[in-house]
């Protein structure tokens, strides 16, 4: 398969793309930073690794021409790329801080999926998996803008799910709770007694091949993960 992955430099999207690579999958992530060139240097073609910002309009349409063409399109799209606000009340969280967050964790999903979904619905085929969260289905406080992203995460792709052809999915998946630099950020004194990416990537990663038109609109949980 043909997996397209953002914010794949760390965490969840870094573990993903190493699974999919280790399993015989064709691989093309994005990251903001240059530690995306580690990948592109241990990982070559036919993997594709660019620095790209989710929340620049150009450089998102840029990378989804390189990648794509006649019938060629991602099998999977996985929209992972998202940051964390400082754990604050609401009213003492910047604007700043807020308006970025919103940039990346849903208008960034969206540009995205604007250049990329062209090309699967011409084809007729794939899968869109924008990555969710338990506090997209319930709240905390302190997390009130990440909240709110991914509620706005869980109605976009809800909504597109109604709008895609038939064949296709979209799927607001909650990975579950991770030790990532993200949480971390959110709850330093737990995250370190949860499953890492790379152990989680071995339930989650199948999980996600798995999605497809029967999920369509359904929001999904990746399953408790499972020891070897």
């Amino acid at each position: 398969m043909f997996i397209v992955i953002t914010g794949c430099t760390k965490g969840l999207g870094r573990a993903l793309a190493e699974w999919y690579i280790a399993n015989g999958h064709t691989v093309a992530g994005c990251g903001r930073s240059a530690e995306i060139l580690d990948l592109r240097f241990s990982h070559p073609a036919p993997h594709d690794f660019s620095v790209v910002d989710v929340t620049d309009e150009t450089k998102v349409s840029i990378w989804a021409a390189k990648l794509c063409g006649p019938d060629v399109a991602p099998d999977v799209l996985i929209c992972n790329a998202a940051v964390m606000n400082q754990p604050a009340p609401l009213w003492k969280v910047p604007a700043q801080e807020f308006n970025r967050l919103i940039d990346i964790n849903v208008k960034g999903v969206a540009t995205v999926i604007r250049h990329f979904a062209p090309h699967m619905i011409a084809r007729g085929t794939g899968t869109i998996v924008t990555l969710s969260s338990g506090w997209g289905r319930s709240t905390s406080p302190e997390v009130a803008p990440y909240c709110a992203s991914k509620y706005a995460i869980e109605g976009l792709t809800q909504a597109l799910a109604q709008e895609l052809p038939k064949g296709m999915a979209a799927v607001p998946l909650n990975p579950g709770v991770i030790d990532t630099d993200m949480l971390r950020q959110a709850w330093s004194d737990g995250a370190s007694s949860y499953v890492k990416p790379t152990e989680w990537a071995k339930t989650a990663a199948p999980f996600i091949l798995e999605l497809g038109p029967k999920d369509n609109g359904r929001p999904a949980t990746v399953p408790r993960y499972a020891h070897e």
